[in-house]
């Protein structure tokens, strides 16, 4: 990546790599917003740079994925301090599909829609992008730039300043601690029947059909970032979020849930007078929702709504949690 040669290539070129660049830094960030922000600042150093210069990079492409890796590897530096401070859980930003992006104003750049421009598959998905979290900002970037954008390492080293042997080593530790999360791209369907049941379930404040439904060791992680209510640590157990859910449904009268796609799957939504207050992506195994994150800093919210309207309070899970 930022290969120089002869044969310089313009910066005309430049625009057309913009949806992979994007691709890479919300992967590696989890947050559209802060991609955006990255890429930018790339373009910025690209124009920056003198004009005989941009000529002679042969691959203005690979320079730009170059500074972007490098720009997100910085942030993810920094966020890791931040997300210690973060009040309760941190989750990723969640990606609402084509039919939800563009309601919130100033969204983007130029204009243009990045839900059109990132790729949906499972490298999107809530459960891979949790796992990435657990990675330090270097594992993560081997990983992501190598495993799922396919660059090689000796082309990676020259982003982490590392030999390609140890950035070869960093990718291997970060599959490592994905693990279980690198499964195929789930069924759309199986998932979507099964989250249609818990909708209706959570509706009807079911909590003997939702136990059904749940997994009995499911767990649901909920980010309200300190702007929003939400329970401060993960709620485990079947039984236990079955009754915290029907809680939600009491203390929030008029909630609407309704059935939307969530970083690529099946999801639920919950609006109450027109405003989504909450995403919720799950992992779904057996029939049974496995792991529920649910999304309701507003700040995170911007892509789905016009406005923010975090619900006044958040009920306790059963058991104090």
């Amino acid at each position: 990546m930022g290969t120089v040669g002869a044969a310089g290539a313009g910066a005309g070129g430049t625009v057309d790599e913009r949806r992979q660049l994007i691709n890479v830094a919300y992967r590696l960030l989890g947050s559209v917003t802060e991609a955006e922000d990255a890429v930018q600042d790339a373009y910025g150093r690209w124009y920056g740079l003198p004009r005989n210069r941009r000529e002679e990079i042969r691959s203005p492409g690979a320079w730009l994925t170059t500074v972007t890796s490098r720009i997100c590897l910085d942030l993810l530096g920094s966020a890791r301090a931040r997300r210690e401070r973060h009040v309760g859980a941190w989750l990723p930003e969640p990606l609402p599909d084509r039919a939800e992006w563009g309601q919130a104003e100033g969204v983007g750049t130029g204009g243009a829609d990045p839900a059109d421009r990132i790729v949906l598959d499972e490298s999107v998905g809530m459960v891979f992008l949790v796992a990435l979290e657990a990675m330090t900002p270097a594992e993560r970037v081997a990983f992501v730039v190598h495993d799922v954008f396919r660059y090689p390492f000796a082309e990676i080293a020259g982003v982490l300043g590392r030999t390609p042997a140890a950035c070869k080593q960093l990718a291997a530790s970060a599959r490592r601690r994905v693990g279980d999360a690198r499964t195929a791209w789930p069924s759309a369907t199986g998932r979507a029947d099964v989250l249609r049941r818990v909708k209706e379930a959570w509706e009807a404040k079911d909590i003997a059909a939702l136990v059904g439904l749940l997994d009995p060791a499911a767990v649901l992680t909920a980010d309200g970032g300190g702007l929003a209510g939400a329970v401060p640590r993960p709620v485990e157990g079947g039984a236990r979020i079955a009754p915290y859910l029907a809680a939600v449904a009491d203390q929030a009268p008029g909630l609407e849930l309704l059935e939307r796609s969530v970083n690529g799957v099946p999801g639920l939504v919950a609006r109450r007078a027109g405003v989504v207050v909450t995403v919720a992506a799950f992992d779904v195994s057996g029939g049974r929702a496995t792991r529920i994150w649910a999304v309701r800093n507003p700040e995170k919210l911007r892509p789905w709504t016009r406005e923010g309207g975090p619900w006044t309070a958040a009920p306790r899970a059963p058991g104090g949690s």
